[in-house]
């Protein structure tokens, strides 16, 4: 990848996260935290990965993503946002009555949405059964999906995990987002899933282990998921993340799973996101 891509990349991340703060400061509610932990994932995968147009959101032969930890919508729909899905001042309406943008995603109102999730473990589940589909039309279709770590305690994840390797579903590429809290703090303590990789590796499923943060490392991730294409296992992509990521007094915070930012918290964290954009630009 070259540095001006990178930079490309980097600089669609900082107006990611912009509306990630502006549209959950508008709703008064919402989840920053893991919307930002996971900016660079959203960002790789909407500008370099996926095969899907803004113009023909529904076009049967392109990529499907599933939002697994459908609570991080904010994330999610500011990326589709500034890919040209819709406009990016809808984000404002984030919550808002009669808004296509919901709390959860929901593929009956929001453009670039392929799947209705809120539930945590049943993302997962439809993205593999998008998967199974695909691979009995002889769809040339991969599947995307993203998981929170807090999110694996949920049994339903390892009946899917297990229905995806059984039937060898390797045109499906399992991220989860391991940025070690959830809502009741850290995951280790509320229920300690490690080691992630050995429990993936043991149901079957191919397993890279990377920082979610640098996109050279997503790049050769994804590289891997499409070399391994044959091999009829699924691709597992643990990234270490840091929850809140580029807002300082947001990151490794569990206190901002779920909480908006206020007024000058809003304005607090632009300033250090125009900050980053001008180091970008002059660099």
């Amino acid at each position: 990848m070259t540095t001006a891509e990178q930079k490309e990349l980097r600089l669609f991340a900082v107006k990611v996260r912009e509306g990630i703060l502006r549209s959950t400061h508008a709703a008064k509610s919402g989840h920053p935290g893991g919307s930002l932990s996971s900016t660079e994932y959203f960002t790789y995968l909407y500008n370099k990965e996926l095969r899907v147009d803004p113009k023909k959101p529904h076009d049967p032969e392109r990529d499907r993503f599933v939002l697994s930890k459908g609570h991080v919508a904010p994330g999610l729909y500011a990326t589709l946002a500034n890919r040209g899905f819709f406009p990016v001042e809808e984000l404002l309406t984030l919550r808002h009555i009669g808004s296509r943008l919901q709390g959860h995603p929901n593929m009956n109102l929001t453009p670039g949405v392929d799947m209705s999730t809120g539930s945590l473990g049943q993302g997962i589940s439809t993205a593999v059964g998008m998967a199974k589909g695909a691979k009995y039309l002889k769809k040339n279709i991969n599947v995307y999906t993203l998981l929170g770590d807090g999110e694996l305690a949920e049994g339903q994840v390892w009946e899917a995990t297990m229905f995806a390797a059984h039937y060898g579903l390797d045109n499906l590429c399992i991220t989860v987002d391991v940025n070690g809290l959830q809502i009741d703090g850290a995951t280790a303590d509320v229920m300690n899933t490690e080691p992630i990789d050995k429990k993936f590796e043991a149901f079957g499923c191919a397993v890279l282990k990377i920082d979610g943060h640098d996109y050279e490392a997503l790049e050769r991730a994804f590289t891997a998921f499409h070399a391994n294409k044959s091999s009829g296992k699924p691709t597992v992509i643990l990234m270490k993340t840091i929850k809140g990521k580029d807002i300082s007094f947001m990151e490794n915070n569990a206190g901002w799973h779920g909480k908006a930012p206020n007024d000058d918290e809003l304005a607090r964290g632009l300033e250090e996101l125009a900050a980053i954009r001008r180091d970008l630009e002059e660099g």
